[in-house]
């Protein structure tokens, strides 16, 4: 990740290893995999924008046995040490849905035609392919009675979305998502009291751009906020910036992470 304030809390569960049983197309830049298998009995289902470690197969030799059980710094050097050969692609997702009951998890993939290493693995839809996750805990923590304000890119519209779904139905604020294309736009479950904008991004515009204008556009808010703001790193400091400069929300009171950075 990049710029960030959200802590990471592992699991004790560990790696968890997982097989492909399901693959979709959801929309012109979204991909969904289910992933399922009876080590998932034991995940904590902790909702909201959860987010965890993804180990992604190279080649058919990939292992996931070696893994760290914490991906902190020591377990990212013990990955390093580990040939690369049998080395797994490590990167950040969130959890879509999960479905204690039948042990399965819903993992939502951004697909950019050949850009990058998970997004084209998982457009390949790749059942029955392995997989291995580590438990990396949530960012989002919601201060009760506060005015809610979430925004993202297409990277963070399952943290987004999640964050809706698990709120208490008496929340109220607003939450921004830009994606490529409005037919990326998911149904969400939000409250009736917090208003979701789509936006569409233009062809030639930075990624971010249209989200923070969004923002900006955003009428005053009532009393305490509670927000969060993740993607591309330009667009979770920005809005980070916007909301405690222009706007006076405490800084204690912004969750942000840059999931990734632009070229």
């Amino acid at each position: 990740m990049a710029s960030s304030n959200i802590a990471v809390t592992h699991s004790e569960l560990g790696v968890v290893q997982a097989e492909v049983t399901a693959a979709r197309r959801l929309s012109p830049h979204f991909v969904r995999l289910t992933v399922a298998g009876e080590a998932l009995a034991g995940w904590r289902h902790l909702g909201f924008d959860q987010w965890f470690r993804l180990a992604v197969p190279t080649n058919d030799d990939t292992r996931f046995d070696n893994l760290a059980d914490t991906f902190n710094m020591s377990g990212y050097l013990k990955y390093l040490t580990l040939p690369k050969s049998t080395r797994p692609v490590i990167r950040n997702y969130t959890v879509r849905e999960f479905r204690p009951d039948a042990r399965e998890l819903d993992i939502d993939f951004v697909v950019h035609g050949e850009d990058g290493v998970a997004g084209p693995w998982a457009g390949s839809l790749p059942l029955g392919a392995t997989v291995a996750l580590i438990d990396q805990g949530c960012g989002y923590r919601h201060v009760e009675s506060a005015e809610v304000v979430l925004v993202g890119d297409e990277s963070a519209l399952p943290a987004v979305l999640g964050i809706l779904r698990d709120l208490p139905r008496e929340a109220r604020g607003h939450a921004v998502v830009e994606v490529p294309d409005l037919a990326d736009a998911q149904p969400d479950e939000g409250p009736d009291g917090v208003e979701l904008r789509w936006v569409a991004r233009r062809p030639d515009a930075a990624v971010g751009a249209a989200a923070l204008e969004a923002l900006r556009e955003l009428p005053p808010f009532v009393g305490a906020v509670s927000a969060f703001a993740a993607g591309e790193s330009k667009l979770a400091t920005g809005a980070r910036r916007h909301l405690v400069n222009d706007r006076g929300v405490p800084k204690a009171n912004v969750d942000f992470c840059g999931y990734w950075r632009a070229r």
